[in-house]
């Protein structure tokens, strides 16, 4: 069982999430920025903590973090300002990694997205151009923290119900996959830590059962 904080508690993702985790016995605590969504969070067999991580300073992030075994950055801007996406995407997130490391749990994972890093190729003038940017340089300072980081990488997003089976590994294009499967992803993530840490899975929709992906080295 593992004290898992989940970062961005009332996403779509995380919403997911929380109860697969729960349901393996897991204690989860998911962090939201809007009171009014607590009873939401609370649903899902989550404890809920209050507080806008776009404004919190690592200090804060430090307190929720503290005892917890391993966090999961699900958190996001939700796009169309760019100042915005820059503020949480990349600084609140690099906040959280130097939270994690000073409240001194070791594990992180990040949801990132497919296609991030330093060749993204999207162009400056594009509108996604703010959310590339800044997941790449979240994922980059994550790649340089002594955490036992895994960054996720999810194609496009869908609401298709979760088929528990991806593609993953090297050659794989750009594609989608559906919510269910991510929060399954991360669920396996966090029952695998000894064939995550330090690794980037980059995963669409497919035939590979989820826990095979994950669990193998």
């Amino acid at each position: 069982m593992a004290r898992v904080l989940i970062i961005g508690g009332h996403g779509k993702v995380a919403l997911l999430a929380a109860p697969l985790l729960v349901a393996e016995g897991h204690d989860v605590r998911s962090v939201l920025r809007n009171p009014d969504h607590v009873a939401d969070v609370e649903a899902t067999g989550a404890t809920a903590a209050v507080l806008d991580v776009e404004s919190a300073t690592t200090e804060q992030l430090t307190d929720v973090i503290r005892g917890r075994d391993v966090v999961v950055w699900s958190a996001g801007a939700g796009g169309g300002n760019p100042t915005r996406t820059y503020a949480v995407d990349r600084d609140a997130a690099i906040r959280s990694m130097d939270a994690t490391a000073a409240a001194g749990v070791d594990r992180y994972v990040m949801v990132s997205y497919f296609g991030a890093g330093p060749d993204h190729g999207v162009p400056p003038d594009n509108p996604f151009y703010p959310y590339a940017d800044a997941k790449t340089a979240a994922d980059d300072h994550l790649q340089g923290t002594d955490l036992a980081w895994t960054i996720l990488r999810p194609s496009s997003l869908t609401l298709d119900a979760a088929t528990g089976h991806i593609s993953a590994g090297k050659g794989i294009s750009p594609g989608q996959v559906s919510r269910g499967n991510v929060a399954h992803v991360i669920r396996s993530v966090v029952a695998h830590p000894e064939t995550t840490a330090r690794r980037i899975i980059a995963f669409n929709d497919g035939p590979s059962p989820i826990d095979e992906v994950v669990a193998s080295a």
